[in-house]
Formats: structure tokens, C-alpha cells, sequence
């Protein structure tokens, strides 16, 4: 089982996948054309088969020309969001996802991916050192690369592979740090540097099923009747009154007894 993992990393691309005969996204830069653009990778078998393709949902940045910083963070400008969902695939010896950069910063990437019983969940990501609007968490850019995918990897128990532009491009320091996460959240792999660098490890997809068996046994453990509000509502809704009591003050219970 570890060497048909060994070979799934070998055949995870991602690429601009355009639809012809949609809504046009930019029209004044393809007049002609009606497009629809996606940010998409796509999973490939052994015998070189398309077998599986997603189109990345969490689109960061913007999309107006914010003139006051040097860089820009164009993707909701010229990416629609996927509209394939996150899917999983069995292959090569076990049960694939796949997501794509930011996409890794949010919880619900991998849990629906969990509770297809995916393995083994690979992603690519281009992430700069330094983002000009938020510089209060530069220093804290690599840890939390590594933070979400390892929280991702333990509660949803399934091995994750990150795969890091590095270095510098245009102007911009991307972070590197590459890497592997084992089911129980530990790194396992990681790049060491931001030049051209490979990485490999053995992965046993046996562990993956370990805590979906235990910890992590979600027939036996999930409760979604009381998780309502994660596809019911989109942003914060904070409650608008000041909480009242529901109860007498504990000091006051124990200085009548």
C-alpha cells in the first residue's frame, strides 16, 4: 500500500481549466470568447486517465486594483469559485483528495473530505512571505502553513501533502516548506530550503484508518444535528443583547447551605 501513495504524488497537477460557452468572466480582455476560468488540478491513474479533477473554492485577495499596495491579490478577479465540490477518489490502493492553496486554511476542506474516508489529501500552494495588508502575521506566515494542514491531518485522520512554490518570482518571496503530515498531525517530511528541492516518505495508508476507527470514528462521535450554522450562514452573527442570567451566583448557592 505505502508504494501506491509513492506513485499518486507523481501524477497531482494543477492548471487553468477554461469552459467555453459560459458567462464571460472577462469580457473586455476576450471580447470574443465567452469564458469561464477556474483555478483546478486534477488526478491522473497510472494508465494516464483523467480520474479525478477539482476546482479550487476559497478564493483569497480581491478583485478591484488596490493601488496603494506594491503587490496585488487578483484571484477572485480573474477565477470564478468551483463548482464541483470537494471530491474524493479511490485509486491506487486507497482514497484521494485534493484541494488547492488556500483552500488548506479552511477546516471544512478537510472534513468533507473526511467523510468521504479520504486517505491521503494532496494540495499545491503559492503563498508569499510578506502580505502587504495584513504584515502583522509575516512572522508567522510558516507556522500557520504548517499549522492547518496538520490540525487538518489529525482530526479528519488522513495523511496530507503539501507542495510549496519557493523562492522568488516577480518581485515576490514565496515560503517553501514543503512537506508530509502523518494522520496524527506530525510532520513527517518537510523542504528545508527555498530552491529546487525534493521530498519523499514512505506513507502508510493503513494509519489513516487507525483514528477513523477510534478518535476520530465519525458514525460513532459526530453529532451534525448541532452543527447547523457551518451551511446555514456564510459570515458571523454575533448575538446582539448582553447575556442574562440563567441562575443564581455560585456565592451565593453555597453561603445559604
Amino acid at each position: 500500500m505505502q508504494d501506491h501513495v509513492v506513485q499518486a504524488l507523481d501524477i497531482f497537477f494543477g492548471k487553468l481549466q477554461v469552459e467555453p460557452d459560459g458567462p464571460a468572466l472577462r469580457a473586455a480582455a476576450a471580447p470574443s470568447r465567452q469564458t469561464r476560468d477556474f483555478n483546478t488540478c486534477i488526478l491522473v491513474d497510472r494508465q494516464a486517465w483523467i480520474i479525478g479533477k477539482y476546482r479550487k473554492i476559497h478564493l483569497p485577495g480581491h478583485a478591484d486594483n488596490r493601488s496603494q499596495f506594491e503587490l496585488q491579490h487578483l484571484e477572485k478577479r480573474y477565477f470564478e469559485t468551483g463548482n464541483l465540490g470537494f471530491g474524493a477518489w479511490r485509486t491506487m490502493g486507497g482514497v484521494m483528495g485534493m484541494c488547492i492553496c488556500n483552500d488548506r486554511r479552511w477546516p471544512e476542506t478537510y472534513r468533507v473530505l473526511g467523510l468521504q474516508g479520504a486517505e491521503l489529501i494532496m494540495l499545491g500552494y503559492n503563498t508569499p512571505t510578506n502580505i502587504p495588508w495584513e504584515p502583522i502575521y509575516d512572522h508567522l506566515t510558516d507556522f500557520h502553513n504548517h499549522l492547518c494542514m496538520q490540525s487538518g491531518a489529525y482530526q479528519n485522520s488522513t495523511w496530507v501533502v503539501g507542495v510549496a512554490k519557493a523562492g522568488l518570482e516577480e518581485g515576490s518571496d514565496f515560503i517553501g516548506g514543503s512537506c508530509i503530515v502523518a494522520p496524527s498531525g506530525e510532520i513527517v517530511a518537510m523542504a528545508s530550503t527555498r530552491a529546487d528541492e525534493l521530498i519523499t516518505f514512505r506513507c502508510d495508508l493503513d494509519l489513516a484508518r487507525h483514528n477513523k476507527q477510534s478518535m476520530f470514528d465519525f458514525a460513532a462521535n459526530r453529532e451534525p444535528q448541532a452543527y447547523g450554522r457551518i451551511v446555514e450562514q456564510k459570515g458571523a452573527i454575533v448575538p446582539e443583547e448582553e447575556a442574562q442570567p440563567i441562575a443564581e451566583p455560585l456565592a451565593g448557592k453555597q453561603a445559604a447551605e
